[in-house]
């Protein structure tokens, strides 16, 4: 049904709110002598708007979340790797990113063409992705996903990668990995997109896309020194707890912002969200309880998130009660899956590959058996032309939903181990510091700048605290190397080797040099 009055705020017909037919296909129009605005809706182009600032939100998120989950020592460099991160998207994106996975001039299947390199011929014509909003905005949305799937691989780093090769590799992956997959699930000329893949906010591209990646690029990284790993837990809880509100907050904005338009189908989107979530959430919790027999606030955490994931890939297809069973099943595999690394002997230290790679699959399969048109179609644009899964008979949706796992899976896993790998032969670009640094901390390797610059306390725990019991009253002046209970610390620090058969000394390192220089300073004042 056409809207014959022209520009209507409301309308009752099914589609784009006005036919386009503007005198550009390309850009919409020249905007110069004609208003392009007029072939959408502002309310669904302020919604999306607001839903990208939301997405953007996520990134520092996930900074603090992985800050909380790393040591004092290098709680800063997460941060600073995931908002680097961001930076490098910008400047890809802008670049040839978003021509690479979603220029419609291509017809490959596979990957976009150089069409809107720059931002060219990227303006006011109604999105590839929904007539419901200008293109302009559609990549401006579509950004923020990528930059927010960079900052989660970027957890592969934590302790022990330097932060320039991981820019380095983030450029690329986003050219080699993010962008084919987002092209194939998101592109109208995208093979999985003909295939009939059913992937509503980037469980291919974005949990697929970056737990593998992850995966691949703790390979090349390499595990962290076991020495240091003694009695190992995350340092700050409460930031943990901080960085998944903020992701959860944007959660909405990623989720409910992929139906492109303030509608019905958003709001079942945000609603599916929140409840696999939550029982994702509890699942996780019920079954740390029963082996510590203590509530854990990382683990509800940690629930929440991997139910997040899930949700990504089916918040706008399943049912509410689809979502629950999702959240529960979620919460159990993922769980579980946070022994794979030790199986394989990989160091995802911020197991990114068990709650984002492993929660994504799960949740683009239960599109196959959850997902309802009534769903689809509550978006008003897609009513009556994307139909359900096993719900609505449509049985073949599983083996497509497989096919495209199986596929965004072997191709981010292989190209970033390659990436990976090239990177870090390559002279002045190794993935790992240095052993010296892994003791001392990213923060003070890599940074310069410090999370917590506490002058009266020396930044490594094991620095200050005396390995014996003096008298009380008398002045400890223990030497450094006998304040370890670690035989391995008090080793680096005198500068004998730690490696096992290996005679060479290095130089000492202590880890406590700002406090003894302060105690200098104070002392020949």
């Amino acid at each position: 049904m056409a809207n014959v009055g022209g520009f209507s705020p409301s309308y009752s017909w099914v589609g784009k709110p006005t036919q386009f037919n503007g005198t550009n296909p390309l850009t919409g129009g020249d905007s110069s002598v004609e208003n392009l605005n007029q072939w959408f809706t502002t309310g669904d182009s302020a919604y999306i708007i607001v839903a990208s600032a939301m997405v953007v939100v996520m990134v520092p998120g996930l900074g603090f979340l992985y800050s909380g989950l790393a040591r004092r020592k290098s709680a800063l460099s997460m941060i600073i790797a995931c908002m680097g991160s961001f930076s490098i998207i910008t400047f890809q994106w802008y670049f040839w990113g978003y021509s690479l996975a979603f220029s419609p001039q291509a017809t490959n299947g596979f990957i976009g063409d150089l069409n809107h390199f720059g931002l060219i011929n990227t303006l006011g014509a109604p999105s590839g992705g929904s007539p419901l909003i200008p293109e302009l905005l559609y990549a401006f949305y579509q950004m923020q996903f990528c930059a927010v799937t960079a900052a989660i691989t970027a957890g592969a780093v934590a302790e022990r990668g330097r932060l320039m090769p991981l820019m380095v590799f983030i450029f690329f992956w986003a050219t080699l990995v993010y962008c084919p997959i987002a092209c194939w699930a998101w592109n109208a000329n995208g093979w999985a997109y003909k295939y009939g893949i059913m992937d509503y906010a980037g469980g291919g591209p974005v949990e697929i896309g970056s737990g593998m990646s992850a995966l691949a690029y703790s390979l090349i990284l390499g595990r962290r020194q076991e020495k240091m790993m003694v009695n190992f837990r995350p340092h700050n809880v409460s930031l943990i707890v901080l960085g998944t509100t903020l992701l959860w907050f944007g959660w909405l904005g990623f989720n409910g912002g992929s139906s492109f338009g303030a509608n019905l189908r958003a709001v079942m989107a945000c609603w599916n969200s929140n409840l696999c979530a939550m029982f994702a959430a509890a699942t996780w919790v019920l079954l740390d309880f029963r082996l510590a027999k203590k509530w854990s606030m990382v683990g509800w955490c940690s629930g929440a998130i991997s139910g997040l994931v899930a949700a990504t890939p089916s918040s706008g297809f399943i049912t509410p009660w689809g979502s629950i069973i999702l959240g529960v099943v979620t919460g159990i595999v993922s769980n579980y899956s946070t022994k794979i690394k030790y199986l394989i002997k990989i160091d995802d230290s911020m197991d990114v590959f068990a709650e984002h790679g492993v929660a994504g699959i799960l949740g683009l399969l239960a599109n196959a058996f959850f997902s309802a048109t009534y769903i689809i179609g509550l978006d008003g644009v897609n009513t009556g032309i994307i139909l359900g899964g096993w719900l609505n008979h449509r049985y073949k949706q599983l083996y497509i939903q497989v096919a495209y796992v199986l596929a965004a899976t072997g191709w981010s896993f292989v190209m970033s181990l390659l990436i990976a790998f090239l990177i870090n032969i390559t002279p002045g670009l190794q993935l790992r510091a240095s052993e010296e640094a892994e003791l001392l901390g990213m923060d003070e390797d890599q940074l310069g700048e410090f999370a917590y610059d506490y002058v009266e306390v020396r930044r490594d725990y094991l620095a200050w605290t005396p390995s014996r019991a003096d008298a009380p009253g008398e002045e400890q002046n223990i030497p450094r190397h006998e304040r370890h209970g670690i035989n391995e610390h008090t080793d680096m620090l005198t500068g004998k080797s730690t490696s096992e058969g290996d005679s060479e000394e290095h130089t000492g390192v202590g880890g406590d040099r700002h406090g003894i220089m302060a105690e200098k300073e104070m002392k020949d004042k």
